[in-house]
């Protein structure tokens, strides 16, 4: 926590993080599909709960896009109630991850099915907040949501329109402003913007809709943990645990290469995590990860300490309890625009070219991912990019080759490289174009690995070509 030399500079980050979380939070809940102050809740336990331990000591947690669309298919399909039940057991699985030491292993992830991640979770985003942004229900299925875009144009809301993308706007312009006025967050600039107009207006657009925090949060009852005898349940609990750790734990990275302090130590930092999702859940709240933009605003104000974000989630509360009525002014059409901004920065176009000219087979891999999420959904399209990128793994380890030296009447063939049953086509019809009527002895010492598969089949392809006497076998 902070000396007297500290303090001042983690007072004014905690300021200006909050600041940035508002909207965020806001923006995330509403995507979501549930109420706004659940948002901010979540953002709250991110500062007051997580912000305490000492994983990672600048990066910020809180709500975030990449969850939404997952979120947003488990309240569809399981209901309000069952919400913290799935995030409770997701953040008791993070704690167990982290008890185990397993948080170094979300390391060995593809970078290609991060990013591939990334971008299907971006264009889902997308492709709802277009809908929120014109103030029209969308379809339930993102396939849906796209195949409705040519109609969207005919039933939108023209002002709610013009609200969204003056967001955008700012939001796109702001970091080309004077480092004076940047002391103030985008997205806040943003979101006032649109509501200061749209009440000097008097637009009849659509609000962002207010019970109150206190009433908002509801814990799970008894009866709403039969959720979890479903199957489908259970893979939204294995997603967003796996997911919000990986966003952590990706992000953590990131921002360890923004600052000269201490180093994340992971496995801490996913018990931290894992706190955090529990107590969200038991307020029957939305999941929480690190967010990269927060995190990035706590480091960019200056922060030096952890107890920038604790204060931040202070904030937040102080805001939510005290001035709850502020927020029932802002348009829909705001957040949504904050959230269409935040979708585009998770399309990695650099790293799609790039992967595109130095590694063709990772950029296939991420588009692959990408696509199967917008197809399917979060869960299955991660797991059908990591299939592929383990099978990727996988062809690209196996190279085998034969090399032939004659020795006297013998032909020598040595087999180096790895011999897998993937390679194993290629490696016979490779032997078997040698020439007929030769003795022919396998050497295999050069092999770095054989499985049982190639082992049996060389076996058999030797003994056909019948060795020499006396020189029977494998090598």
């Amino acid at each position: 926590m902070p000396g007297a030399g500290t303090f001042r500079q983690d007072f004014a980050a905690s300021v200006v993080v909050a600041l940035v979380a508002l909207p965020l939070c806001v923006g995330v809940a509403v995507a979501s599909g549930v109420p706004a102050e659940l948002g901010v809740v979540t953002g709250v336990v991110g500062g007051l709960v997580t912000g305490w331990f000492r994983g990672s000591s600048l990066q910020v947690s809180g709500p975030a896009a990449g969850l939404t669309v997952l979120v947003y298919e488990a309240v569809r399909a399981y209901g309000l109630p069952a919400l913290g039940v799935l995030v409770l057991a997701a953040g008791l699985l993070q704690l167990g991850m982290g008890v185990l030491r397993l948080g170094r292993w979300f390391r060995a992830i593809s970078i290609a099915v991060v990013y591939g991640m990334l971008a299907g979770i971006g264009l889902v985003l997308i492709a709802g907040q277009l809908y929120a942004l014109g103030g029209v229900t969308a379809p339930g299925h993102t396939l849906a949501k796209l195949g409705g875009l040519p109609a969207l144009v005919g039933r939108a809301d023209w002002s709610a329109v013009a609200l969204g993308a003056a967001t955008v706007a700012v939001l796109v312009a702001w970091p080309r402003v004077p480092a004076r006025l940047r002391i103030v967050p985008g997205a806040l600039v943003g979101v006032a913007a649109a509501t200061a107009v749209a009440v000097l207006l008097g637009l009849p657009v659509e609000k962002v809709r207010v019970t109150g925090v206190l009433e908002a949060v509801a814990p799970p009852g008894w009866a709403d943990f039969g959720v979890l005898a479903s199957v489908g349940a259970v893979g939204t609990v294995v997603a967003l645990s796996l997911i919000a750790s990986a966003e952590t734990l990706f992000s953590a990275a990131a921002v360890d290469r923004m600052h000269d302090g201490p180093r994340t130590h992971y496995d801490r930092e996913l018990i931290a995590q894992g706190v955090g999702n529990s107590v969200c859940g038991m307020l029957g709240s939305l999941p929480m990860t690190a967010v990269i933009v927060r995190s990035a605003a706590n480091v960019e104000a200056g922060a030096r300490t952890r107890a920038s974000r604790v204060m931040h989630g202070a904030w937040l509360l102080l805001f939510a309890v005290a001035f709850p009525q502020l927020l029932e002014i802002v348009p829909l059409a705001a957040p949504a625009g904050v959230l269409l901004h935040a979708g585009w920065k998770l399309l990695p176009v650099r790293a799609v070219a790039g992967l595109w000219r130095t590694h063709r087979g990772e950029a296939v891999v991420l588009l692959v991912t990408a696509s199967a999420i917008v197809v399917t959904n979060l869960f299955e399209g991660v797991l059908i990019g990591l299939g592929l990128a383990v099978a990727k793994a996988a062809w690209e380890t196996s190279h085998v080759h034969i090399e032939e030296v004659q020795e006297g009447e013998e032909l020598c063939v040595r087999v180096v490289g790895n011999a897998s049953f993937l390679r194993l086509p290629k490696l016979l019809d490779a032997l078997d174009a040698l020439p007929n009527g030769e003795h022919v002895r396998l050497d295999l010492s050069g092999l770095r690995h054989l499985d049982h598969a190639c082992l049996t089949a060389l076996e058999g392809w030797e003994r056909k070509r019948a060795p020499l006497p006396g020189r029977e076998g494998v090598v």
